[in-house]
């Protein structure tokens, strides 16, 4: 397991920009697949981006896909979400979370860190 910590949320005007990061801590970072996910209230839980244990390989929820993008620095432990294009829907906690390299690439399930979370709101 890793330790994760998110950070980089808060207040933007629809059609604007953000970027969140989310720090690692432990020994199992570069071996974990990453994920972001967000849950507004009275929402389930929405799988936003996957990234691959190297960075080379991604994947995005169809509600965000060409809006963000996912990326990850191994040297610094961080995984960063660039959000463009910001809409009210996306108003939601996001998360950040890791899942070990046995659950595969990109994986969908086996996410076994997760960090405290971070608001991002998003004003009409």
């Amino acid at each position: 397991q890793v330790q994760l910590v998110e950070s980089g949320g808060g207040l933007v005007q629809a059609g604007g920009s953000l970027r969140l990061s989310c720090v690692a801590s432990g020994l199992t970072f570069s071996a974990d697949a990453m994920g972001w996910f967000r849950q507004a209230p009275g929402k389930e839980r929405e799988l936003v981006a996957t990234i691959n244990w190297s960075g080379s390989r991604t994947q995005y929820g169809d509600s965000v896909k060409g809006r963000i993008t996912i990326s990850r620095d191994n040297d610094k432990k961080t995984v960063f979400l660039q959000m463009n294009s910001l809409k009210p829907e996306d108003t939601a906690v996001y998360y950040c979370a890791a899942a070990p390299g046995r659950y595969g690439e990109l994986p969908t399930s086996g996410f076994d860190s997760w960090g405290q979370g971070t608001q991002v709101t998003v004003s009409s």
